[in-house]
């Protein structure tokens, strides 16, 4: 059987059309960056780059701490964003959030998006060795025994309710400033957040923790627990004090070395809570 010869310059079109998608793929293979591993581990050099890249388009927005502006919200301590995954982050930084006025970052790339968590992960507080200054276990026992803490917060769901499970702290994983938290409780409250004291018509006196408010009713809860649903109609006063419910007298009830021990117990149980809430649920990787 004769073959038929094949005009040369179709024969070099079939070829080009077959080795176009090889020539693509060779292309994408070399120019795609690959995603990185957990944030903290990009070079100090992307680190730097994407402080710098924060500083002069993030922080108009965010300010300079993360701790936001009456542009953009704080994504330093608020718990939401704080608790959420690095894949979560990397996500909202590739797409952004255009209702919301912030921008897609896809164009810096995938290394580039990692390092940028890398540094919002710093400006939380994480992406360093914890080092506590004391013994947790100690810490754990004067928790929930002589330093009375577990009688308004929980930890693990352990604990009272009067006042905020502790795993859910949004601050930086810093010894220094958890102390100051704790020795001067009160120091930058907003009073409308702190401690309201009511007078009712009937004279019965109530101090408490604000639940919830609106125009025609108050729901206080007490010290004890206790949930009061009152009728602003029926209130003689009502005024915020200020304060927080927390005792003002750490600095001499306990000593140095027991506040170290429980600040130690207090950010190694907050590190791991956070850790496990940013772990991605299995089936959710992608």
């Amino acid at each position: 059987m004769r073959h038929r010869n094949r005009n040369p310059f179709f024969i070099s079109l079939m070829l080009s059309f077959a080795c176009a998608p090889l020539s693509v793929m060779a292309s994408q293979a070399l120019t795609q960056e690959k995603p990185l591993g957990p944030a903290t581990q990009v070079s100090a050099e992307l680190l730097a780059e994407a402080k710098q890249t924060y500083e002069s388009v993030c922080a108009a927005c965010h300010g300079l701490d993360g701790h936001g502006s009456e542009r953009g919200p704080n994504i330093a301590s608020r718990p939401e964003v704080v608790q959420k995954t690095d894949a979560e982050l990397n996500q909202i930084l590739s797409n952004g959030k255009p209702s919301a006025g912030m921008p897609s970052f896809a164009s810096l790339g995938a290394t580039k998006i990692a390092a940028m968590v890398a540094y919002l992960r710093s400006l939380q507080g994480r992406g360093k060795d914890l080092a506590l200054p004391g013994d947790p276990v100690k810490g754990k026992r004067l928790f929930f025994g002589a330093a009375k803490c577990s009688q308004c917060h929980s930890i693990s769901g352990q604990g009272g309710f009067f006042a905020s499970d502790l795993n859910a702290y949004s601050g930086k994983l810093d010894p220094a400033e958890l102390r100051a938290k704790i020795l001067n409780p009160d120091a930058g409250l907003d009073p409308r957040r702190g401690l309201v004291h009511v007078v009712l018509s009937n004279g019965t006196e109530l101090t408490g923790a604000v639940r919830n408010e609106n125009n025609f009713s108050l729901q206080l809860q007490t010290s004890d627990g206790t949930f009061h649903l009152l009728n602003k109609a029926e209130l003689r006063s009502q005024t915020y004090l200020g304060a927080s419910g927390m005792p003002r007298d750490y600095g001499s009830t306990l000593t140095p070395v027991q506040l170290d021990d429980v600040i130690s117990f207090l950010l190694r149980s907050v590190s791991e809570a956070q850790e496990s809430a940013r772990k991605p649920v299995a089936g959710d990787e992608n």
